[in-house]
C-alpha cells in the first residue's frame, strides 16, 4: 500500500496515475474533500494521516512549504524506516535538516504539471545518501518520465528546482516586457506570440550560459554599446507601458558601460557574480 499526504493537482495526478497500475492507495489532506474526491479513482481517503500512512510500503509527500511538510510529518507518526519521498519545493535548509532527522526520508523535487504527474512524465530530482537514492531509484523512475541524480549532497535537488524556478520567473518577466512593448507598438499579443514561429532564443540558452560563466566576453556576439542602444530603443517605444524587466537590465548595463565594457560581449553584465 503506497500513501500521498497532500493530494492538490500535483498529489492527486500522482494518486490517479498509482491507482492505474493497480496500487493500492491511501490518501490525506488538509482539505478532507480533496482527498475524498480520489475515492471516486478507488483511492482510500482519510481525515487522519497517521490513519493513512498506517501498513504503507512507501510515502509521498506533496504539500506547500517546509512548514507544512514539518507539520505532516508530526502528524503522520511515521516509523522511522518506512520511505518517505518528499516532491515538495522547499528551502535548500530544511531539506538538509529533514533527511538528517529522518532515516528513510528523501526530497524528490519535481518539474511536473498536474497532467505529467497522471501519465508519469515530466522531471523528478534527487540527491542526498547514496543508499536512499539507490532504493529509491526504481519506484521513483516508474513516476516520471525523467529522474535526475544531483549527487550525494543534500539539498541539492532543493537547490536546482529553485533555479528552475526562478527561470521560469524571469521568462514570465519577459513575456510581460514582451506584450507591454507589443502593445506599445501597436502589436497585439497574439500577434507577439507569432514571433517563436521563427525565432527560437532556446536554441542558443546553453552556449549563452556557458559564455557568461566561462567570462568569455572578448568572443563577441553582440557587444554591450549596441545591446544597450537596442534596449534604449526599447524604453522609447514602450513610452509610459509598464516594464519590469528591461528598466533594470538598462540600469545593470549602463553600470558596466560606465566601466568601460562597452566592446565585450553583452553577457559582461554578471562578470561581478563571478569573481
Amino acid at each position: 500500500m503506497i500513501a500521498i499526504l497532500g493530494t492538490g493537482l500535483l498529489g492527486s495526478g500522482f494518486a490517479r496515475a498509482l491507482r492505474k497500475k493497480g496500487e493500492t492507495v491511501h490518501v490525506w489532506n488538509r482539505s478532507p474533500a480533496r482527498a475524498k474526491a480520489l475515492e471516486a479513482d478507488g483511492c482510500i481517503a482519510y481525515a487522519d494521516a497517521a490513519e493513512a500512512v498506517r501498513g504503507a510500503t512507501r510515502v509521498h509527500i506533496v504539500v506547500s512549504d517546509d512548514h507544512a511538510v514539518d507539520s505532516v510529518l508530526a502528524a503522520a507518526k511515521l516509523a522511522a524506516a518506512t520511505p518517505i519521498y518528499d516532491h515538495t519545493t522547499t528551502s535548500v535548509a530544511g531539506a538538509r535538516d529533514r533527511m538528517a532527522r529522518h532515516p528513510a526520508y528523501l526530497h524528490a523535487p519535481v518539474f511536473m504539471g498536474p497532467q505529467n504527474a497522471a501519465e508519469s512524465t515530466g522531471l523528478m530530482m534527487v540527491s542526498g545518501d547514496r543508499a536512499r537514492v539507490d532504493a529509491a531509484t526504481p519506484v521513483l523512475q516508474a513516476m516520471t518520465g525523467k529522474l535526475v541524480d544531483l549527487g550525494d549532497q543534500p539539498g541539492r535537488a532543493s537547490a536546482f528546482k529553485l533555479l528552475g524556478n526562478s527561470f521560469l520567473m524571469a521568462l514570465a518577466a519577459g513575456f510581460h516586457d514582451l506584450i507591454a512593448l507589443g502593445n506599445a507598438m501597436g502589436v497585439a499579443p497574439g500577434d507577439v506570440a507569432t514571433l517563436f514561429d521563427f525565432f527560437n532564443p532556446g536554441a542558443s540558452l546553453g552556449a549563452r550560459f556557458k559564455r557568461m560563466i566561462d567570462g568569455d566576453y572578448d568572443n563577441v556576439s553582440w557587444d554591450l554599446a549596441m545591446a544597450r542602444k537596442d534596449a534604449r530603443l526599447m524604453q522609447g517605444e514602450a513610452g509610459d507601458a509598464p516594464l519590469v524587466m528591461l528598466p533594470h537590465v538598462a540600469e545593470l548595463m549602463d553600470r558596466m558601460l560606465a566601466r568601460g565594457h562597452g566592446e565585450q560581449d553583452w553577457t559582461v553584465i554578471a562578470a561581478d557574480l563571478l569573481r
